[in-house]
């Protein structure tokens, strides 16, 4: 057993785990953070997908020590209180899923592509960055639509700031 500081959607947390649990499972076990799905456990369906320092990380592949000292954002963390994170509104807007299991991870796989391409997306770029995201149920073309249109919203938003 190993004590595994970080901070968890701006919180600071310890918590007691073997050498061997998956950042997955510290956030879903132990910190009672559910909305990170385990999907395949092999990093193929992306449906564990958070923030690791501000960058999309598949939680199914990292163990909880490797993220000792990190900072560690899931969809829990994204909203400002009631008011949803734009991708969040974007993907209600748009009818961009059907039965939710991706969803967080495909919300925080889509805020990480925004930011790393600073807003200027086209539905190919879109298309392609979320292959490693799996949704079984809507065939992507309200997901591409929803993140096309939160891209948008989040340069507004950025701007406000």
């Amino acid at each position: 057993m190993s004590t595994v500081k970080l901070t968890v959607n701006g919180k600071a947390v310890s918590v007691e785990a073997e050498d061997r649990t998956l950042l997955v499972h510290l956030l879903r076990d132990h910190l009672n953070l559910t909305g990170t799905h385990i999907g395949c456990d092999t990093s193929q369906c992306g449906a564990c997908v958070i923030h690791v320092d501000g960058r999309a990380v598949k939680s199914c592949t990292m163990l909880a020590g490797q993220a000792a000292g990190s900072s560690v954002t899931t969809i829990e963390g994204i909203a400002k209180g009631d008011e949803l994170h734009p991708m969040q509104a974007a993907i209600r807007d748009n009818h961009a899923l059907q039965c939710g299991y991706c969803t967080p991870g495909m919300i925080m796989a889509a805020i990480d592509i925004v930011h790393r391409h600073d807003g200027k997306l086209d539905e190919t770029t879109v298309r392609h960055e979320l292959e490693g995201n799996i949704c079984r149920c809507t065939g992507y073309h309200n997901i591409v639509k929803a993140v096309l249109d939160a891209a948008g919203r989040m340069k507004v938003s950025q701007a406000a700031e």
